[in-house]
């Protein structure tokens, strides 16, 4: 199927489907294949048509070597490079302009949320009538293996967002969700984080939109190393979180 260029974003012909799955990817030549036929192993199963969409940016480890292969050879399989690091926001808002299904997912590339809750993600969406549906590993039914010190900036970060952007999502930063196209499509040009903070932004614009979402209860588990730098990120995150208050409030 090719590579797509970030630039190119026009898809008004192209027939739509059931769902799109897009892993950003960065570094990640050692287990893209894996992840990728995992994920298409668990959607047929699901029973729908479906693509997934490598979101592969500034990789130096032959990342985009190995999806561009991957697109090349599995029909299913698209994609969309950009030469320099834009962040997972960016890579997100490039992939989903320019994907194919009625429901957008992404989810990390390591897998760290166990993807037998996939149906619960999709179903909340296309069964419950859910705008937005996320993984989340602060409800009480959650099982989340992560040392204290990133236990407590989680904690300390979803309370900041909680009380200043008035958000009633637990857990705004798990990289699990699943939206209608519909809506999400045009939310893009809203929110204007093009990192991490992207997830926090995208809720809290939808829930001020009146959107219905959903948290799902899932087991998580980091199982390789964070690219997140904790200080660094969380210092960094605490100033979007208080900019974009300033933003929404004045």
């Amino acid at each position: 199927m090719g590579v797509l260029k970030t630039q190119d974003t026009s898809n008004k012909n192209t027939q739509l489907i059931d769902v799109t799955v897009v892993f950003p990817a960065i570094n990640e030549a050692d287990i893209i294949e894996q992840t990728v036929d995992i994920i298409s192993k668990e959607l047929k199963t699901y029973g729908c048509s479906y693509e997934i969409i490598i979101a592969e940016d500034g990789s130096t480890d032959g990342t985009d070597k190995k999806a561009a292969e991957l697109s090349e050879n599995l029909p299913y399989v698209r994609h969309v490079h950009g030469e320099k690091r834009l962040g997972r926001g960016r890579a997100l808002k490039n992939s989903f302009k320019q994907s194919n299904g009625n429901i957008l997912i992404y989810m990390d590339v390591d897998l760290a949320t166990d993807i037998k809750y996939l149906t619960q993600l999709i179903d909340a969406v296309t069964i419950e009538g859910y705008q937005l549906s996320t993984g989340s590993r602060r409800l009480s039914q959650s099982q989340a293996k992560r040392t204290f010190t990133r236990n407590t900036a989680s904690k300390v970060y979803n309370f900041m967002v909680r009380l200043f952007l008035r958000s009633n999502i637990k857990d705004h930063q798990c990289g699990f969700k699943a939206f209608q196209r519909e809506i999400i499509l045009p939310l893009l040009d809203e929110v204007e984080a093009n990192h991490w903070f992207w997830d926090t932004e995208t809720i809290v614009r939808a829930q001020r939109k009146g959107y219905r979402i959903k948290e799902i209860p899932v087991e998580w588990k980091g199982t390789r190393e964070t690219k997140v730098k904790l200080f660094r990120d969380s210092f960094d995150m605490a100033k979007q979180v208080l900019a974009l208050w300033k933003r929404l409030t004045f």
